[in-house]
């Protein structure tokens, strides 16, 4: 599957719940980039609409174009945006959908926990209030 582990937010750039957490889901993957787990962000788009989507966070983070949604079957997820820990054996022990930091927070510390890293601060100032995600496979 991977040599990795991959903490990854999952993101549609066609709606605004997506745009509304993409600098927050910036600032938690950042918290882990020396941590032993790759971050990306995992885009529903062909790849010239996923780089379009998250601009210059192209050159600090890996991309995924997930056009046909299959990693998003894959993991089962209901809602977008979200925040997902694949772990190398392939199985996914922390899954948060929409933004509730609580949620994210407690993916955060599965990764930090696995990893023996810390998590960054969640929610931090700035951090958008708590709502639910789209459809994921709408």
């Amino acid at each position: 599957l991977t040599t990795f582990h991959l903490a990854s937010v999952v993101l549609d750039p066609f709606t605004n719940e997506s745009s509304w957490i993409l600098s927050t889901a910036a600032r938690i993957l950042d918290g882990f980039r020396e941590a032993d787990v790759r971050t990306n962000f995992v885009v529903t788009a062909d790849e010239d609409d996923a780089r379009a989507f998250v601009g210059p966070l192209a050159e600090r983070f890996l991309i995924f174009a997930d056009r046909d949604r299959a990693i998003v079957k894959a993991i089962g997820l209901d809602e977008l945006p979200a925040f997902v820990f694949l772990r190398v054996d392939g199985t996914v022990p922390a899954v948060a959908e929409g933004w509730d930091a609580v949620a994210w927070r407690n993916v955060a510390e599965e990764i930090a926990r696995t990893t023996s890293w810390m998590y960054p601060t969640i929610p931090a100032p700035g951090d958008p209030g708590p709502f639910r995600g789209t459809p994921a496979l709408a």
